[in-house]
């Protein structure tokens, strides 16, 4: 027999508006953080918090140990807690199917290596190594492929945000079948990221423009992965979708 919470009804397919609706603010968000990229503002913002002798907020306790060592080793206990409700589901998380709880934890692991990969192959450094802000390393821009700053590079995108971007994959599974979690889910996702962005600019680890394609690289993996799930649904059933019609679940 199947387990009580994976007889839900099945979720309505997917629309084509609904499609074009997400496609689109995709890829208007992409313009948009294009268009930011243009400008000078990330200079400008992190001369709010800087200046030619550093970062005054850099070693900040509370920056230092609660905005980064505190919300990362949050981050993973939610990582840790989500890959936990694939196969103990509590609350809400057990009217979602079985392969819906994986496709959310799966979703927020991707989108950690996806931003990892873009770290590891970035050559722009951190804004508190510029000269601009007592150090060493030129502005150059994180788009200019194989031109080196002078600095530590592997500053971009902005790996702490994703802490809470990461889970914005989540978003897609949820609007199925608990469409006012799945805002919430979203909306929650968004404010940790981009609070979480914020305190690393302020003490010099990041422009704006790292949080921003962290965030929209976070949310072009998870609807990848809706993506691929939906044509797997299209193959095979799913771990805990409901069966098709005409077989028994109990043979």
């Amino acid at each position: 027999m199947l387990p009580a919470h994976s007889s839900t009804a099945p979720p309505p397919p997917a629309t084509l508006r609904g499609s074009a609706g997400i496609l689109f603010w995709t890829l208007a968000c992409l313009g948009l953080i294009a268009g930011w990229d243009a400008t000078a503002f990330d200079t400008a913002l992190a001369r709010i918090f800087g200046n030619a002798g550093g970062f005054p907020l850099r070693d900040d306790w509370f920056f230092v140990a609660v905005m980064h060592e505190d919300a990362r080793r949050a981050g993973w206990v939610l990582m840790v807690l989500l890959a936990a409700s694939v196969w103990w589901p509590v609350g809400w998380m057990r009217r979602l199917a079985t392969a819906d709880r994986m496709q959310m934890a799966a979703s927020a692991l991707l989108a950690l290596a996806v931003i990892a990969v873009f770290k590891r192959a970035s050559a722009t450094s951190c804004p508190w190594d510029l000269a601009e802000f007592g150090g060493v390393a030129r502005y150059v821009s994180h788009w200019s492929h194989g031109v080196f700053d002078g600095g530590g590079g592997h500053c971009f995108p902005a790996g702490h945000a994703a802490a809470g971007f990461a889970f914005l994959g989540g978003y897609f599974p949820l609007r199925r079948r608990l469409p006012r979690a799945a805002r919430w889910w979203l909306a929650t996702s968004l404010a940790a990221g981009f609070t979480l962005g914020l305190a690393q600019q302020a003490r010099g680890a990041h422009f704006m423009s790292h949080t921003l394609w962290t965030a929209w690289l976070c949310w072009t993996t998870g609807w990848a992965c809706d993506l691929a799930m939906a044509a797997l649904r299209r193959l095979r059933t799913l771990p805990g979708d409901p069966l098709p019609d005409g077989i028994d679940a109990s043979r």
